[in-house]
């Protein structure tokens, strides 16, 4: 089922990927309505094969967006590329359905693109439902040091230290224009000619990294991705997938594929040892939390990374291709 805009040559086509979020998304496809007034634009929605009456919700309020209700799960990433494929914008812009735009964040974030065009993406800034900061906007590439920190738990320890919360960017609250390495795909634009030379998302990441991996091919390509802090949405975050240890099983097979694309041989190395010990890791510090401290949500952590680890051959290799 498709419905097709209405709009004619819009400056940005705004894709969004639904997945049993029906009332989320709907809020934000509200937002995008309310919140995008100097910019012209389509909406692309995707729903992949949502159970709680997504599709048939959104068909009902909004019956001119394009609107894909495909009949089996894409993934985020392919999804992307399928909507994309109907996009007409000059811009990509990439939104989540657990987002709210606010204060015109679309219009900012296109006003920003076109004064910065060496960036070639360009994100905002994220807060979570109560308004309070929410740091998942952007990322530095991950590398060794970051890994072994995470690995370690210094960078839980730490998390507003720059040192130890390098990925994270620790203790920057987003509130400056700055370039970065990666735009998180909650919020992420890009021109449409450049998401169609890179051929957008790399299809093995069925849900995470793909983001990531998009950002650093872009900076291979000459690109600076900045983020602005005048265009700000609320990213609820999490809404999608409630399992932590299927999460976590997601999060570090898409990190192990980014570090087989993006890393060199030898820093490989130390990768994988470090990726193998990870685990270990956690349920010795999770188990001495809640042996010393009593604390029983430790030990509930250390029973998810013992399942981790004996799931360890679903995440060791990466996706496959």
């Amino acid at each position: 089922m498709t419905k097709e805009s209405s709009v004619e040559n819009p400056t940005v086509s705004i894709i969004v990927i639904s997945y049993n979020t029906r009332d989320l998304t709907l809020d934000c496809i509200r937002s995008v309505f309310d919140q995008a007034k100097d910019v012209s634009f389509e909406v692309i929605v995707l729903d992949n094969a949502s159970t709680d009456g997504s599709a048939e919700a959104i068909a009902k309020e909004f019956p001119d967006i394009n609107l894909i209700a495909s009949k089996e799960n894409s993934g985020f990433a392919n999804g992307n590329n399928l909507a994309a494929k109907q996009a007409t914008g000059e811009y990509i812009l990439l939104l989540n359905p657990d987002t709210v735009v606010l204060d015109h964040a679309i219009d900012k974030i296109v006003q920003f693109a076109k004064a910065h065009p060496e960036a070639t993406v360009w994100g905002g800034r994220t807060l979570f439902g109560d308004r309070s900061l929410n740091t998942t906007s952007c990322w530095r590439r991950m590398t060794v040091w970051s890994l072994f920190c995470y690995a370690t738990g210094l960078s839980g320890i730490f998390p507003s230290s720059g040192l130890f919360n390098t990925e994270g960017y620790g203790g920057w609250k987003r509130d400056t224009v700055r370039e970065i390495d990666i735009v998180t795909g909650c919020f992420l634009l890009m021109k449409r000619s450049l998401w169609e030379e890179l051929g957008g998302f790399d299809r093995r990441f069925f849900m995470y990294g793909e983001d990531a991996d998009l950002c650093l091919r872009a900076k291979k390509r000459g690109g600076q991705p900045m983020i602005t802090p005048d265009a700000t949405i609320v990213h609820y975050g999490g809404q999608s997938e409630k399992v932590v240890a299927d999460k976590m099983i997601r999060l570090l097979t898409a990190k192990v594929t980014l570090m087989q694309q993006h890393w060199n041989p030898v820093a490989k190395i130390f990768g994988y040892i470090l990726f193998y010990c990870l685990p270990l890791s956690k349920i010795v510090t999770h188990w001495l939390y809640s042996t010393l401290l009593r604390k029983k949500d430790r030990k509930t952590n250390a029973d998810t990374w013992k399942e981790i680890w004996a799931r360890r051959s679903e995440w060791l290799a990466g996706f496959s291709t």
